[in-house]
Parts: C-alpha cells; structure tokens; sequence
C-alpha cells in the first residue's frame, strides 16, 4: 500500500492495510531546501520516519517503509530515530520508492524485507566535558557544545564532527588570543544525540544546580557550511543586548538573529526550557540534507574555511556571552 500522507493512511482503514507493507511516499520539497528553508523542508518529511511505522502498526500492517528524508536522490537510503512500533520499518532510496509506486499503481508488488539493524543493549559511554576557568566569576557558565555520536552509514562529519570541533575550537581560539572571560567557559561534546538524548539528560541529572548559573547555552548542530547567524531561546531583551555582538558578526555574514519558540538545540533543551538563554548557529542548509544520515556524510564535505567561519561565529557569542557586565536576562 503505498500512501503520501497520514491521512491517506487513515482513509484506508485496517481492513485494507492488515498484512500489508506500507510505504509513505511524502516528497521532500526541494525547492523549499534550494530557497533556504531546508529545515522546514526536513520537518514536514521526518515525522513520517518518526511516527509513521507506529501508524501503520496500529491498522494492523506488516511492514513499513518511508521514502528516504533528504533533498538529493543519489539512490543514498537515509536512516534515523522511529518511534517503536512492533513491525519491521525502515527507509528506501528516493529512486526506490517511486519506482515501488508506479508498480503499485499498476497492480499488486510483494516483496521481501531482509533488515538487519538491532538494538543493543545500552552500555557505559561518556559526554565529554571541559572548562576554561572564568577569571572573576568561575562559579558562572557559558556552553558551547556539538554531539560525539552519528549514524553508522557515514563517518558523521557534517552530524555532528563539525559541531564538537567548533565547541573545541571555541575554546582553542581563546587560549591563542590570551583572552580569559570572567565566566567559566564549558566545552561539551554531547554523547547519543541521536538516539535519545542520553548524554544530555544525564547532563541534566548531574548538573541541574548548575541551570541557574549558566548564562548562556549554544551548540551547533546543523552542519558545518557558512554560519549565517544564530537561533535563540531567550526574552526579548536579552536578544536586544546582544545587538553589539551582532555587529562583530556581520563582518563575516553570521548577523542574523532568529528568534524561536523551541529550543535550538536538542542537548540544550532542558536548559533553554528551565530559563538559559539558548543558541544554535544557523548554517546555510541547502545542501545539508543531500547528506545529513547517509553513507555520503563523510569529510569531504567539509569546506575548511567555512568550518572556520563557524568556530569564530561560535568564539565571538561564546566570548560576549562569558565577558559581558551582567549575564543575559531571562
């Protein structure tokens, strides 16, 4: 059965779905990528990666497959995070999925799903946690932070290598010019991102005390071409104190200020909703998602003198945020 949406799901009833495979044949919008919005692109398709094997479960399917989640069709299958639903469920190739529904269209297909992914059972593993002692208030915290695990199908350079070497980086970038903030600066690499968030909620856990003192939450993990600015999870006033920051910025481009409603970050999430003003580099995404969870996110695409960019977009705020007279308010 092959269907676009979850309400094309619904309409077919569990009568027509049982024992049958399902595939959500929902086409990324390129053109929406190519525009600049690469990210809403992303959200309109994942959710059926995310919820759309549990859907089809529930009308009593045997399967279910969902059309690859990115804006290339280099035959790259694209993997990530499903919410469990009892039934195999994996992803096709965009080439793949049309050509199973022009076979539907012309009749009945049966196929053989041979998967071989499985979950482990979970073992010790580490976030990696560094500080650069602040000078006149070390009891104080800024984050800068990018998450240490990937997806097996690549070498995770893009998502999110690039993200912990621009949070290292940071820091490095302080160290050469002998500056030292009055907070303390706080490097993280966030370990299962991807997963579930284990790194981050153990974080949270162990360091909740911490909230109330850390002045300012950023991470990157978006990619690693041009920084274009920042998304932030802060008052309005807060943005506005960050105006000066914001000129410094713009002489490499990275000026934009995007106000959200959600945290920008999923490891800074807890903190952005306990009150720390969070941010994320935004980065030019229009290719991001040619890549992003497939065997095509290696090194190469790495562009080093946009990775620069980034460091020194993350330095700057990280620096500002750190130095300022009084922390941001919340």
């Amino acid at each position: 059965m092959v269907v676009k949406d979850f309400d094309e799901l619904k309409a077919l009833g569990h009568d027509k779905v049982a024992g049958k495979i399902v595939l959500f044949n929902e086409i990324f919008d390129k053109q929406k990528a190519a525009g600049g919005m690469a990210f809403a692109a992303y959200g309109e398709s994942v959710r059926y990666r995310g919820a759309g094997p549990k859907a089809a479960a529930d009308l009593g399917a045997a399967a279910a497959l969902v059309r690859s989640v990115g804006s290339a069709d280099f035959r790259l299958p694209h993997t990530g995070f499903s919410f469990p639903a009892g039934i195999p469920a994996g992803a096709v190739a965009a080439e793949d999925a049309a050509l199973i529904a022009h076979l539907a269209a012309e009749g009945k297909v049966r196929m053989h799903l041979t998967l071989t992914p499985q979950k482990l059972p979970d073992a010790i593993s580490y976030n990696v946690i560094a500080d650069l002692k602040g000078s006149e208030h070390p009891e104080q915290f800024v984050i800068v932070s990018g998450h240490l695990d990937s997806w097996d199908l690549g070498t995770g350079a893009i998502d999110d290598g690039a993200g912990v070497a621009v949070a290292m980086e940071t820091a490095e970038i302080l160290q050469r010019l002998h500056l030292r903030p009055k907070r303390t600066l706080r490097v993280i690499a966030w370990m299962d991102e991807e997963s579930g968030g284990s790194g981050s909620q153990a974080y949270s856990k162990d360091y909740s005390a911490d909230f109330i003192h850390t002045v300012g939450a950023i991470e990157s993990d978006s990619g690693a071409a041009h920084p274009l600015g920042f998304a932030v999870k802060m008052s309005a006033r807060a943005s506005e104190l960050l105006r000066p920051v914001l000129e410094i910025l713009q002489s490499f481009g990275a000026s934009a200020l995007l106000p959200t409603s959600y945290p920008p970050g999923a490891d800074i999430a807890a903190m952005a909703e306990s009150g720390v003003p969070a941010l994320s580099i935004m980065q030019d995404g229009r290719t991001y998602f040619h890549y992003h969870h497939t065997a095509a996110d290696t090194l190469d695409k790495i562009v080093p003198s946009e990775l620069r960019e980034n460091a020194a977009a993350m330095a700057v705020m990280g620096y500002a945020l750190a130095n300022m007279k009084d922390p941001l308010p919340r």
